[in-house]
C-alpha cells in the first residue's frame, strides 16, 4: 500500500520500500532500528542514542510491518524491539539536505540585488538575516552594507553568521599597503583571482572583508565563481579537467617566522565527485610531479583555469565602499583586487575567516524556530 512520502509498507513478507520514481529500495532493517523515534531509546533535547547502534546484531530481521495510517507504521525487530514510526520523520531525513538553498553557479550577468543586504535589518529582522543566509548558501557570498567602521566591528559580523577562525595573522588581519606587509594582499599591487590559505589544514572556509576607508578610484574588487567557471573547463578539457580533480598539489607559505605546507587537489569535490569549490592561488602552488605528457595537460588544465577566472563574463566587479562588507566561501567563489596608487588616499580594510558550517547551522537554526512558532500557532 502506497503512503505519502513515497513509502511502501509490505506486511508479507515484511519490508518498507522507498520510491523515489527511479529506483524503489528495500529499507534494511538495520537502517529502521537505527533510526528508532521511541521516547526511551533516544535523550529527549538532543535526540541522541541512549543505547549502542553499534552493537545491534548485524543479523537483525523485520518481524512484522503494519500500516496504522498514511502517516504511521508499526514495526517489529528479531531482537525484540516494537514501535509505531511517523512515516513523515523517515522523510525528513531522506529529504534532510533539501532544506537549504541549492547552490547556482552564476557569472558576470548576477544581479547584485540578490546578494546585497542593510546590515542593521539583518541584525533587527529575522526574516531578513534567514533571506541573506539563503543567498549565501544559493551564491556562495553576500555583500552587507551599513556595517559601521568602527575598529573590530568584522568580528560582530563575523560572529552573526558564525564562528570566526584564529589563524596566524590573528582573529583579524588589517588590509592596507605597507612594503614590510608578509603577503601581497598588503601591497598596492592587482590581485589575480584565488582562494586564501590553501597551504592551511584546514583551509579557512568563509572569509570577510570589511571596508574601512577607501579614498581610491582602484582597487576594485573581485569576485568570481569557481563553480559556473568549472562547468566550462570540464567541456573543454575532461581529460585535464579530471587531473585537477584528483592529483594534490603542494601550497606553501613562508614569512619570517611561519612556514606552513600541505598538499591538496586543485578541484575539489563532493562524496559523490561533485565540484564544490577549488583551491587556487598560482603564487602558492607547484606542479605535481607527473610524466612529460601528464605535466603538459595539468598545466593546460591550470592555465587555462586561471584564464577563465579572469575573464569579464565571469566575474563581478565593484567598488568596496567604506561601510560595506562582503562574506564569501574561500573555496567557491575567488577573489581578487585591482591595482591602485596609494598617493590617491587611504585605503584600509579588515578582513577575518569564519568556519564552512556556520551559516548553515545559523540557517537550520532560524527554519527551526519559525516551524516551532508555526506548530503551536
Amino acid at each position: 500500500m502506497s503512503v505519502r512520502h513515497a513509502f511502501v509498507i509490505h506486511e508479507q513478507p515484511p519490508s518498507i520500500v522507498l520510491d523515489d520514481g527511479e529506483r524503489p529500495r528495500e529499507l534494511s532493517p538495520l537502517w529502521l532500528r537505527e533510526r528508532t523515534q521511541a521516547p526511551d531509546q533516544l535523550e529527549p533535547m538532543t535526540q541522541q542514542r541512549l543505547f549502542d547502534s553499534h552493537a545491534i546484531d548485524a543479523a537483525l530481521t523485520l518481524e512484522s510491518a503494519t500500516l496504522i495510517d498514511e502517516h504511521h507504521a508499526t514495526l517489529a525487530f528479531s531482537d525484540g524491539h516494537r514501535e509505531t514510526y511517523d512515516l513523515r520523520r523517515l522523510a525528513a531525513e531522506l529529504d534532510g539536505t533539501m532544506r537549504f538553498p541549492a547552490a547556482e553557479p552564476w557569472d558576470a550577468s548576477l544581479d547584485q540585488a540578490h546578494v546585497r543586504f542593510d546590515w542593521r535589518r539583518v541584525l533587527e529582522e529575522p526574516n531578513v538575516f534567514r533571506a541573506s543566509l539563503a543567498a549565501y548558501l544559493r551564491y556562495g557570498y553576500l555583500i552587507l552594507h551599513g556595517v559601521p567602521t568602527d575598529p573590530e566591528r568584522i568580528l560582530q559580523v563575523g560572529g552573526h553568521y558564525g564562528y570566526v577562525k584564529e589563524t596566524n595573522f590573528g582573529r583579524y588581519f588589517e588590509v592596507y599597503s605597507r612594503p614590510s606587509g608578509n603577503d601581497l594582499a598588503y601591497r598596492s599591487v592587482a590581485l589575480g583571482p584565488h582562494t586564501d590559505n590553501p597551504y592551511r589544514n584546514p583551509v579557512p572556509g568563509i572569509q570577510l572583508l570589511h571596508c574601512l576607508v577607501n579614498e581610491t578610484s582602484g582597487g576594485l574588487s573581485t569576485l568570481v565563481d569557481s563553480l559556473k567557471v568549472l562547468e566550462r573547463l570540464r567541456e573543454e578539457i575532461p581529460e585535464g579537467y579530471a587531473l585537477l580533480k584528483t592529483i594534490p598539489v603542494r601550497f606553501r607559505f613562508i614569512d619570517a617566522g611561519t612556514e606552513l605546507v600541505t598538499h591538496r587537489t586543485m578541484i575539489q569535490s563532493d562524496d559523490d565527485g561533485h565540484p564544490t569549490g577549488v583551491h587556487y592561488s598560482p603564487r602558492l602552488d607547484a606542479l605535481p610531479l607527473l610524466c612529460d605528457a601528464q605535466t603538459r595537460l595539468f598545466h593546460r588544465a591550470r592555465q587555462r583555469l586561471g584564464e577563465l577566472f579572469s575573464d569579464p563574463a565571469y566575474q563581478v566587479r565593484f567598488a568596496l565602499e567604506a561601510g560595506e562588507l562582503m562574506l564569501f566561501d574561500n573555496s567557491r567563489v575567488l577573489h581578487g583586487r585591482t591595482g591602485y596608487d596609494a598617493n590617491e588616499g587611504h585605503r584600509h580594510l579588515q578582513g577575518c575567516y569564519l568556519d564552512t558550517d556556520g551559516p548553515r547551522e545559523r540557517f537550520a537554526s532560524l527554519l527551526k524556530h519559525r516551524d516551532s512558532i508555526e506548530e503551536v500557532a
